[in-house]
């Protein structure tokens, strides 16, 4: 299975959590956001978040959402 943008961020949020021995309650305070709204991203419950909180989230870790170029032909060949 191909991993969408969603899976993407997913794991990047749990792998940096992890790597920098947060639970999911330090990183929730840390970041400004709910317990459930960090649980639900690790899990990637959700296919809508919002851009801000998210972007609480990896600012922590030095990330921030971003437009990032795209293949064109693979939006053609979909």
């Amino acid at each position: 299975m191909k991993a969408n943008n969603y899976t993407s961020i997913a794991l990047f949020v749990k792998k940096k959590r992890k790597e920098t021995k947060l639970t999911q309650v330090e990183l929730a305070t840390k970041a400004g956001v709910g317990l459930n709204f960090v649980r639900d991203l690790e899990q990637n419950k959700k296919k809508t978040l919002r851009v801000d909180k998210v972007n609480d989230v990896l600012i922590l870790f030095g990330h921030e959402l971003a437009p990032t170029p795209i293949d064109r032909e693979k939006l053609i060949n979909r």
